[in-house]
């Protein structure tokens, strides 16, 4: 594990969470979409609740994945979020042993599904990011920025 010299403050991960009506195949025209226009899906949640259902994601190219969901008519909010590298399963424990220690709030985590060099990842939304990426790159965890997402 490697420490990032970028500052996240400068590219933040973007997480998209889109608010969609609860129904069959509402997630997979959105998938579809972002395919067939070459935007990539790297990490995904969704929140499910009786008439609706709130996809989060994270893609490789948000700047594309922005426009195609304004033109479509998915309606969207957008924040940051902490993103760190891990190797395996194992990591988790001190990954949040690091937030713990920095007394840093989870507000709720997922992994992706796929990154460039094929190495793990979690995408987290926190109380304070600045403070949970230095904890996390004291203990020689790799923060990612959008640029180490994208392909």
């Amino acid at each position: 594990m490697a420490s990032t010299n970028i500052s996240i403050g400068t590219d933040p991960v973007k997480q998209f969470s889109v608010f969609a009506e609860n129904r069959v195949g509402r997630l997979y025209d959105l998938t579809a979409l972002l395919k067939d226009n070459n935007v990539h899906v790297m990490a995904l949640t969704v929140l499910d609740t009786t008439d609706s259902s709130i996809l989060r994601l994270i893609v490789d190219d948000p700047d594309k994945a922005r426009e195609l969901m304004i033109n479509n008519d998915f309606p969207y909010t957008e924040v940051d979020v902490l993103a760190v590298e891990i190797n395996d399963e194992a990591d988790l424990k001190d990954v949040l042993a690091a937030l713990l220690e920095a007394e840093i709030n989870i507000h709720y985590i997922y992994s992706f599904i796929k990154r460039p060099e094929g190495r793990s990842a979690l995408a987290m939304n926190i109380e304070d990011t600045d403070v949970a990426a230095q904890s996390l790159n004291n203990r020689g965890f790799k923060v990612l920025t959008q640029r180490d997402i994208s392909r």
